[in-house]
């Protein structure tokens, strides 16, 4: 992409209204529009690390045997009223009518939503397990919305829905989770700590939440060092092996890891030893919950057993905060000059930077290694613009892309264009003729 022809309308300024990094960086970026309170438009480099984030959760989600479906935003609240939460869930829910003056409402989740659709599509306990899961936009109405899309009102969620016979089965859905969450987060590049928590308005036993430190984060946090000493690689995984996937949940588990609302300080004493404690501020990303028959059983969801007999379906619901996580990312990444964005999700994986546009040989030899990169497959973002060069560097600081080929007419003299490594900040002199190769390796 040319970035004389893109929309990336970049500010010199920090924002006012904004509070946090990721806030002041996305608005600075040009990734994001403020609409309404909570509520923002994504910009087209916004929108493209979105979409990979989406992307890489969708993976794991399959890989993990997860079936990917798509609701609707818009709930009748009959359904809500069925399993006790319409009362109960609290302002956050934005209700509404429909012309026939029927109750809606703007969905926050979709435990009621999911158990229904399941409940009529099943016949046997041969229909189960399954875990149905879409990525869609939530709503909730939070008395006072701030920090950019970290709490927002609009948010893109993925969330996913396990059903099965007993609770032991149930429980192997929930770790199945747990592990595809870890591998979700180390493919993000981001190492985020599975801390036992609250169950809140979804209910249920058992849950954990996984949170990133950050200084910006909403929850204190407690844990044990040796989480940084841990493999978070992308490990391999047999899903369908019971002893294998526990064996990784208990791992991360034996550790001491919560949130506040969890934290036991003599617990938290007598299994860490006092130079391994450590604690900070977390930002949520992610949260399951293994609630067996809280949604199943009043809304009737049950299928005939092999001996015939009805059984109640144990459930789990399981959250990804895929918009959240932007914001996330870059509280975890950046520097007094910008993002830092992992590969994995970066908007664009090289910035090439002409920094003598007019001159023969460098719009040429620019041309040339544009052309030829995109022709890789390397999503490349060109600034051909006709600016000083130091404009160019720091806006290509700013939107933090992972590498930066810098062409002038001194380089050029020699052969060479210059590499730099916007997370090291590491720079060299690399033959022109090699440029290509370097990147599509």
């Amino acid at each position: 992409m040319r970035l004389s022809q893109y929309f990336m309308p970049v500010l010199r300024d920090d924002p006012k209204e904004a509070e946090i990094v990721s806030h002041r960086l996305m608005l600075r970026a040009g990734m994001i529009r403020q609409e309404a309170a909570g509520s923002y438009s994504w910009l087209p480099t916004g929108f493209r690390v979105l979409k990979k984030i989406e992307q890489i959760v969708r993976e794991e989600q399959d890989r993990a045997g997860a079936i990917e479906v798509l609701m609707p935003t818009l709930q009748s609240a009959d359904l809500w009223r069925k399993s006790g939460r319409y009362d109960d869930y609290g302002k956050e829910m934005l209700r509404i009518k429909d012309r026939q003056d029927r109750d809606m409402l703007f969905g926050p989740t979709n435990e009621e939503m999911i158990t229904d659709i399941f409940r009529s599509g099943i016949q046997s306990y041969k229909d189960v397990p399954r875990n149905l899961y879409h990525i869609q936009w939530k709503f909730r109405d939070e008395v006072r919305p701030r920090f950019g899309v970290m709490r927002g009102r609009e948010f893109l969620m993925k969330d996913a829905y396990s059903f099965d016979l007993t609770a032991e089965a149930g429980q192997h859905s929930y770790n199945k989770m747990f592990v595809a969450y870890l591998r979700t987060f180390a493919r993000l590049g981001l190492k985020a700590v599975p801390m036992r928590a609250d169950t809140g308005p979804i209910g249920g036993d058992s849950s954990h939440e996984f949170l990133i430190l950050a200084e910006t984060g909403e929850s204190g946090v407690f844990f044990d060092r040796d989480f940084h000493d841990m493999d978070w690689s992308a490990f391999d995984i047999d899903y369908d092996d019971v002893a294998a996937v526990e064996k990784v949940v208990t791992t991360f588990t034996s550790k001491y890891s919560a949130t506040d609302e969890k934290h036991d300080a003599v617990e938290f004493d007598s299994r860490v030893p006092k130079d391994k404690q450590l604690s900070g501020r977390g930002i949520e990303v992610g949260h399951i919950f293994f609630f067996g028959d809280k949604y199943s059983k009043p809304l009737g969801c049950e299928v005939q057993g092999a001996d015939g007999k009805k059984v109640t379906l144990q459930s789990g619901s399981y959250g990804i905060g895929v918009s959240r996580l932007v914001g996330g990312i870059i509280e975890a990444s950046h520097d007094k000059d910008g993002i830092i964005w992992p590969e994995a999700v970066a908007p664009f994986h090289v910035g090439l930077i002409n920094i003598k546009v007019g001159d023969a040989e460098a719009d040429a030899t620019s041309d040339k290694i544009y052309k030829a990169l995109q022709g890789k497959g390397v999503d490349v973002l060109y600034d051909d613009r006709n600016q000083p060069g130091g404009a160019k560097f720091a806006a290509m600081d700013l939107i933090g892309l992972p590498w930066q080929i810098i062409i002038g007419p001194r380089g050029l003299k020699e052969g060479i264009a210059e590499v730099k490594n916007r997370k090291t900040g590491a720079r060299e002199n690399v033959a022109l003729d090699q440029i290509v190769g370097r990147f599509t390796k």
